[in-house]
């Protein structure tokens, strides 16, 4: 009965969120098995949660770093380093995601900002609005596979599971994507016969390079001097960021402080200097020294349109979760999850079989869902089967976000999609079709991811 009364409301046209609270008062109303009050107290319950803490952070942080001209920064960093290969800007589209996914966490906000100015460059040096829209709703993906991820907070919290373990583990699928989707723009520039974008420049390459060698150096040398030097954790993390603002203002770098937030966040948590929450505080500290401080592009009358922007955002993402905390519950309550457990378990009993069924069903829920509310809808049925199977829940958080991200990109529902086709000034329809061709890597990656865990895994078990 709870399952028709929220068809009924979806059919109807009710947001998701609204659907799932009315169905499960609606259910307890006409059964009278329990107080309607219940349905309040489950709701707040469900958003009672430390972890949760990070979501109006990493939210806050990704807004101020798309507002304080972080973008143009990472768009002209990448532009140094691929931009001379040939389809360069192609190139640069997915190398600025993945830099911009470790500030941003959400895929939208990665189409709506860098995707701005990607599409725009694109089209001004003569690539059809298609390919543009397609390699940038493609690399769009990134942002929630790569950390900090917003998804990644709502799974862990509603699997109880390990979110700096989820953070690390999206790194090595979200390079695979990366690669994978260079190499497809690689392949429609010898197709098209493409050539680069800007001439090739070795003393601009080579300060590309030294900005990547720093980034890669200096928390090396920070662990390097904690752990073998026995230097103080804290004062060496200070010192060393210290030393980075000295080296930029001599060297005047384009991004290396940007590309700090996903190693200072990174690193913050696998060393066990603060939680995922305290992170995200973090990161939101840094983007405010970036944009006041260093690089002054952020004004105070911005910085509260930010913040507004962040609570309207906020909102709307804790209401679907606790919604969702009272429909997943009284799923569990109704046995429903339980039968669906015992269904697919007496259909096979083969993890691989069970992992091909569950990214049909994620595949067709993240068309028609927003991947917060899937995701919430999603882990309480699926995940006892996963466990009964011996599957690893960090393995399959990744598995089901990026299934949600794919989803993205689709009708009816896919938001990623919609923002494209306004920032392109394309109808749906050939926005639906450039994309299309984008769908042979993100699958392709899916079915890697899925069926070959120790990928995912590798890095959180080093460290966790």
């Amino acid at each position: 009965m709870l399952k028709i009364f929220f068809l009924i409301f979806m059919g109807a046209g009710i947001p998701v969120a609204i659907a799932m609270a009315g169905a499960s008062l609606v259910y307890i109303l006409v059964t009278g098995n329990l107080p309607p009050f219940v349905v309040i107290h489950r709701m707040v319950s469900g958003i009672d949660s430390f972890p949760l803490l990070a979501v109006p952070f990493f939210i806050l942080a990704g807004n101020l770093m798309n507002n304080a001209g972080i973008t143009t920064r990472i768009y002209n960093f990448a532009l140094a380093l691929v931009g001379w290969l040939k389809g360069g800007l192609g190139h640069v589209n997915v190398l600025g995601s993945v830099i911009f996914a470790g500030m941003s966490g959400t895929a939208i906000a990665d189409a709506a900002g860098l995707g701005t100015i990607e599409i725009k460059a694109m089209k001004e040096h003569g690539y059809s609005s298609e390919f543009a829209v397609g390699v940038t709703a493609a690399s769009a993906t990134l942002g929630p596979i790569i950390p900090p991820s917003l998804p990644f907070v709502i799974y862990g919290m509603m699997a109880n599971v390990s979110i700096g373990a989820l953070f690390l583990a999206g790194l090595l699928p979200g390079l695979l994507l990366a690669v994978l989707m260079m190499l497809t723009v690689a392949y429609f520039a010898h197709k098209n016969k493409w050539g680069a974008d800007i001439k090739f420049s070795g003393s601009r390459l080579g300060k590309a390079l030294i900005e990547l060698g720093v980034v890669t150096a200096w928390p090396l040398t920070l662990w390097a001097l904690v752990n073998y030097a026995g230097a103080p954790a804290q004062v060496t993390v200070i010192a060393g960021l210290v030393a980075l603002f000295v080296l930029d203002k001599i060297f005047k770098f384009e991004a290396v402080l940007p590309i700090m937030t996903p190693v200072l966040l990174i690193g913050g948590m696998t060393t066990g200097l603060f939680t995922p929450t305290e992170g995200a505080i973090a990161a939101c500290v840094w983007a405010m020294v970036l944009g006041f401080w260093w690089y002054k592009a952020l004004k105070f009358k911005m910085f509260v349109k930010v913040c507004l922007d962040t609570v309207e955002t906020t909102s709307t993402v804790l209401f679907i979760v606790a919604a969702a905390s009272i429909f997943g519950w009284m799923l569990t309550a109704t046995g429903v999850t339980t039968a669906i457990a015992a269904w697919v378990l007496g259909f096979t009993q083969s993890p691989w079989v069970f992992l091909l069924l569950a990214n049909l069903l994620m595949l067709f829920v993240g068309c028609f869902l927003e991947p917060t509310a899937a995701i919430t809808i999603l882990v309480p049925i699926l995940l006892p089967i996963t466990a009964q199977l011996g599957i690893d829940p960090v393995h399959f958080g990744l598995v089901m976000v990026l299934n949600l991200m794919i989803g993205l990109l689709h009708p009816p529902m896919g938001m990623v999609l919609f923002v494209l086709a306004r920032v392109a000034n394309l109808s749906v329809e050939r926005t639906t079709v450039a994309i299309l061709p984008w769908l042979v890597p993100l699958l392709l990656s899916l079915g890697i991811i899925t069926y070959f865990p120790k990928a995912v895994l590798w890095l959180p078990k080093m460290f966790y």
